[in-house]
């Protein structure tokens, strides 16, 4: 006999509500009573970030999805710009934890404004309007911040630079990278614990490798960090090579993207 058939569909609504993205999706199979509570709003409202409505009322494209859940999986799949298109924005589908990616022309570019060592240019890949093509540095050096109160808390965050490769790069075996709270640690401090990343190996003692991205893009580690209350002001993530300062070129940057672990 199907027990849970016999339960209101709304206690069955509100029960689910308070579980996970994922068991909610696949609830439907385990018993009839459960198929339409498993997709009412109820249940999904509760998956959706307590800000959404806002979120999206800074975005220009127009959002129209006949329900909770499939607005949902829309945020999930479709990432779509906000804040006048310096961020974009998106679920993580298992949890429903906020992603933010910061546009390539949000982050500080050592030589960024120099167009004989970075042009910037459309990519028809990118999310964004534009992407950073360096041509030529022997100084590289970047940084992306965003202020965590935005950001999903009690949550932890892994930061990635989000880049391709251009044919004939070089120089861009290693560099060091480190993400930290701002108000709380120098970069002096930050510096002395870095990691070393390699954007072009694919193997190296020690090193965080990139790996490809479902979207046909790269990214690499940069570092990671606990957004507890939201209450940490602004964190900063920061990837250069400012110590053997040989030639380097061929990187395109989409931009940092700081998602949770």
């Amino acid at each position: 006999m199907d027990y849970f058939s016999l339960l209101p569909e709304g206690c069955i609504s509100e029960i689910l509500s308070f579980t996970s993205p994922k068991d909610a999706a696949t609830s439907s199979a385990i018993s009839r009573g459960f198929k339409s509570a498993a997709e009412s709003d109820v249940v999904w409202e509760k998956f959706l970030p307590s800000d959404y409505q806002h979120i999206i009322s800074k975005s220009d494209s127009l959002l129209v999805s006949p329900s909770k859940k499939e607005l949902y999986f829309s945020l999930c799949d479709s990432p779509f710009l906000t804040d006048g298109g310096k961020l974009s924005f998106s679920l993580d589908k298992g949890t429903g934890k906020k992603c933010f990616m910061i546009a390539a022309r949000e982050l500080v570019i050592s030589w960024g404004d120099t167009p004989h060592y970075w042009k910037w240019s459309s990519h028809p890949d990118s999310r964004f309007s534009e992407v950073a093509n360096l041509q030529f540095v022997c100084w590289l050096d970047m940084r992306g911040k965003i202020e965590t109160r935005i950001l999903s808390k009690r949550t932890k965050y892994v930061v990635y630079l989000v880049f391709k490769l251009a044919n004939g790069f070089y120089g861009l075996e290693t560099a060091n990278a480190f993400v930290r709270f701002v108000d709380c640690e120098s970069n002096n401090k930050a510096e002395e614990r870095a990691s070393v990343v390699s954007l072009s190996r694919q193997e190296g003692a020690g090193e965080k490798r990139s790996k490809r991205r479902v979207d046909g893009w790269m990214e690499i580690e940069m570092g990671n960090f606990f957004n507890d209350a939201g209450e940490d002001g602004d964190v900063e993530a920061r990837l250069m090579e400012i110590r053997r300062l040989f030639a380097k070129g061929g990187l395109i940057v989409q931009g940092m993207e700081f998602r949770p672990e």
